[in-house]
């Protein structure tokens, strides 16, 4: 992408601002704070485009931003990274659903979010950008800095205490 080109930039807002979102929704307490923190982002992207600097893999540039602004954001706070407790599960609009079946999928949803919140940060956060931002383990590897293999243990250590944690629920 050329510096100025702003259409072009629309066209990867466009693209990213949903998926971004959601990375940091999982990540804040309200709603509200994670739309500021999308906006902000994206804002900083632009500016570094302006300023004509190499970006490697837009994708993995994008989420670093966000990651990056979600721990200034906890640190401003002097928090730790908090918990989704207070989250509220937003179930997206699906009109090709009955009411049941959209009823069923809250509830999932509600069970699935219950188990990220118990996770640790770190096997939460690559589950959401592998799962579901459909991100490689290559991408995911470079957005938290660290080792492909070690990324994967990740991956593989927290789907793992997922399953646990749903068999517990379940069981």
């Amino acid at each position: 992408m050329r510096s100025g080109d702003v259409d072009a930039f629309g066209l990867v807002y466009d693209f990213y601002q949903e998926k971004i979102y959601r990375f940091v929704y999982l990540k804040v307490p309200t709603q509200q704070d994670a739309e500021d923190i999308t906006a902000e982002a994206f804002l900083k992207a632009w500016q570094y485009i302006q300023e004509k600097k190499a970006i490697h893999t837009l994708q993995a540039f994008l989420y670093q931003i966000a990651r990056n602004l979600v721990v200034d954001f906890y640190r401003r706070r002097g928090a730790p990274l908090e918990s989704l407790d207070e989250k509220e599960i937003v179930v997206a609009d699906r009109s090709d659903l009955t009411l049941e079946e959209k009823m069923m999928l809250k509830s999932d949803m509600q069970e699935i979010e219950g188990a990220l919140r118990q996770l640790k940060d770190a096997y939460r956060e690559v589950i959401v950008l592998h799962y579901l931002n459909e991100l490689s383990l290559k991408e995911v590897a470079r957005i938290i800095e660290k080792s492909p293999g070690a990324t994967r243990v990740l991956l593989h250590r927290g789907i793992k205490a997922v399953r646990g944690i749903l068999g517990e629920k379940r069981g």
